[in-house]
């Protein structure tokens, strides 16, 4: 059975979450204090955590990044929950390391299906399209193994989801994705369109990119009103200034 770790300073807040997925079949434990909770994740070694972000000293980035930082548990999934909803936290979250962000008041329903996505494409062995071969194209090379991109002769590592988000791409190489079905393909919602979440990880995902490339913002275009698409072998601009694909 799947363990889930609640860490919310609301009691309520926390009876009501494990009440709802142990109705569904997980295992469910809450600590309304972040100290603690972060003991009890290096202790039960949960499948996923749920986490609040104000509670009082110690917030829930804080959390985030000592999960991160710590090996054993490095990897554990964590959705960030949360009544603060403005972009910029939602930026601060995502760079901490959390998987999925959820803002206050929610839909139990709604954390429910995001809890079974979000288990079900961790529970992989490998990202959403099962990619077990490293796969090459222009200039990229995606290694799945090590969960890193190697542009030409350069690598950095990425995370599952920004793993996940450039297989996508990878995959339908010059054709637009639209933000419905990355969605669809790295988080697993059937509806909706949670587009800060989307910008927010290819923002980093580009971030990561223009490290290890030669020109900045060369690979990855946003097609406005649309989505996004890869152009393997890059953008460069032509002498009036059009773009062209080389």
């Amino acid at each position: 059975m799947n363990k889930i770790l609640i860490i919310d300073d609301d009691t309520a807040i926390c009876e009501l979450i494990k009440i709802n997925l142990e109705l569904i079949g997980y295992d469910c434990l809450y600590s309304t204090d972040p100290i603690r909770g972060f003991a009890l994740i290096k202790q039960e070694k949960p499948a996923l955590v749920i986490l609040d972000v104000m509670m009082g000293k110690v917030s829930g980035y804080s959390v985030a990044q000592k999960i991160r930082q710590t090996k054993e548990i490095e990897k554990t999934p964590i959705i960030m929950l949360t009544a603060l909803s403005e972009l910029n936290n939602k930026l601060e979250g995502f760079s901490c390391g959390v998987d999925d962000y959820i803002t206050k008041p929610f839909e139990i329903e709604e954390l429910k299906a995001r809890v079974l996505a979000l288990l079900n494409r961790t529970g992989q062995e490998l990202p959403s399209l099962m990619v077990k071969e490293i796969l090459s194209k222009g200039d990229i090379t995606l290694i799945p193994e090590s969960y890193s991109v190697q542009i030409q002769d350069k690598q950095t590592q990425l995370t599952p989801i920004e793993f996940d988000i450039l297989n996508v791409l990878m995959q339908k190489e010059g054709s637009m994705v639209s933000s419905k079905e990355l969605l669809k393909e790295v988080w697993g919602y059937e509806e909706g369109e949670d587009i800060d979440t989307i910008r927010v990880h290819i923002t980093h995902l580009r971030a990561k990119i223009n490290k290890i490339s030669s020109q900045k913002n060369k690979y990855i275009q946003t097609i406005y009103g649309g989505g996004y698409r890869l152009l393997a072998d890059g953008v460069e601009k032509k002498e009036d200034g059009e773009k062209k694909q080389k």
